[in-house]
């Protein structure tokens, strides 16, 4: 007796799984599948798919990324997919969507197929490589006047022996593992029609996306996609500019594949100027001048910052002080940008008085009649009568007596121990 055997019927391939026949199998073929899959063999499809040709990965793709998520979102869709079955793709143009509304932006299917949530409908932002940052040392002179400065730089360009891909004679760097995903989905069966997916880490590109043998690598870059060349910047450095100012330069940075190149910001370090400092837009000056002349009148010569003279003169009868300032209007910094412009130059003044002895005794009367009168202090019987003496500063008793107490007697040495030897008979 034979045993019973249960009559299987093929599908014909243009049979959906109630054996109807299909009009069209265009989305069918997008996605690799027959018109009889199941849903959960269509969401595989897709997601395999996806990966592959995304934007990100492959961005010469970006046509067939979006027929792929177009077909995705009607066969996943079982009104959708029914009525693409009964009329095709025409169906689904002439409005018979049943008021489930149109196609939506193939990211915004792809982020919510992988658990994430759809972005806006807006540009799409560009990736760009790290900003460089660099200090160009730069003198008051060039500040003032303003100056081009050449700076060498070493920077990352894509190579152009493999233009970028990293291997020789245009191969196909996708890691065949994970298809150019960088992940790999692990699929564990828990019960009849269940499963749990696990996305993990590539085991063999690492979440790069992309393997190739040694053999395969680019010999001008050997696989890093990228060289290293020098790079030369004419830093143009504008008057009246200041001290931690940033000039930047647009897309000058490292490039790398896939990315929009870095910006390059040069910092502007001002040396120390050995006669001038600099405040806002002022410039200002130490200037020391005799008694003489803080009290007759005064003439000086300062050398600008551009090599001109200016000849500087006090007006008659003023008499300058000792910590007086004093400023040229219109002699300073020049103003960033308006350059005509210009801030004061500012001069401090300090008095260098005659050394002791200077004036013999028999003129001293003479002198003094050139001052206005001075108050004379007379001498009482209740007073003490002193004398001032020069001062030095040195450390009093207490102040050496902390300082040692401070310090192990160890770490000095007694002047008074050298050359000491013991006599012995």
């Amino acid at each position: 007796m034979q045993p019973f055997q249960a009559k299987v019927t093929p599908h014909r391939p243009n049979e959906t799984a109630e054996g109807k026949m299909v009009k069209e199998t265009g989305y069918y073929d997008l996605l690799g599948v027959k018109p009889c899959a199941t849903l959960d063999e269509i969401k595989r499809a897709y997601r395999r798919l996806a990966l592959r040709y995304h934007p990100d990965k492959n961005p010469s793709e970006g046509d067939r990324f979006k027929q792929i998520s177009q077909a995705y979102e009607v066969l996943s869709d079982p009104h959708k997919r029914s009525l693409y079955d009964r009329g095709g793709e025409r169906a689904m143009k002439e409005g018979g969507m049943g008021g489930r509304g149109g196609f939506g932006p193939p990211m915004d299917i792809f982020n919510l197929f992988f658990g994430g949530r759809a972005h806006t409908h807006g540009p799409r932002m560009e990736r760009r490589g790290k900003t460089a940052v660099h200090q160009l040392p730069v003198t008051l002179e060039d500040l003032y006047n303003g100056a081009t400065r050449k700076l060498s730089l070493q920077k990352c360009v894509i190579c152009k022996s493999c233009g970028g891909r990293g291997s020789r004679d245009g191969l196909d760097t996708r890691c065949p593992k994970c298809h150019g995903s960088g992940v790999e989905v692990i699929v564990h069966q828990l019960g009849p029609n269940m499963v749990h997916h696990i996305q993990t880490m590539c085991s063999q590109c690492k979440g790069q996306g992309e393997w190739m043998r040694a053999l395969d690598r680019c010999l001008a870059c050997n696989g890093r996609k990228v060289i290293r060349e020098k790079k030369i910047l004419n830093v143009h450095v504008d008057k009246g500019m200041a001290d931690r100012q940033k000039i930047t330069f647009h897309q000058e940075g490292d490039q790398m594949p896939g990315f929009e190149p870095g910006d390059v910001v040069i910092v502007l370090d001002q040396q120390m100027h050995p006669v001038f400092q600099r405040q806002g837009n002022d410039l200002i000056v130490k200037r020391e001048v005799a008694l003489v002349d803080a009290l007759c009148g005064c003439k000086l010569v300062i050398h600008t910052l551009d090599n001109r003279k200016l000849l500087v003169s006090s007006r008659p009868g003023t008499i300058i002080k000792p910590g007086d300032v004093k400023c040229i209007p219109n002699e300073g910094m020049p103003v960033y940008r308006s350059p005509s412009q210009k801030g004061k130059l500012v001069i401090q003044f300090q008095v260098k008085f005659p050394e002791p002895g200077w004036l013999p005794a028999h003129q001293r009367c003479q002198f003094q009649s050139f001052f206005p009168p001075r108050e004379e202090v007379m001498a009482t019987e209740d007073m003490e009568e002193m004398e001032l003496r020069e001062f030095f500063s040195q450390p009093d008793f207490q102040d050496r007596v902390f300082h040692r107490e401070c310090h192990h007697e160890d770490d000095f040495e007694d002047p008074l121990r050298h050359n000491v030897q013991c006599q012995t008979s």
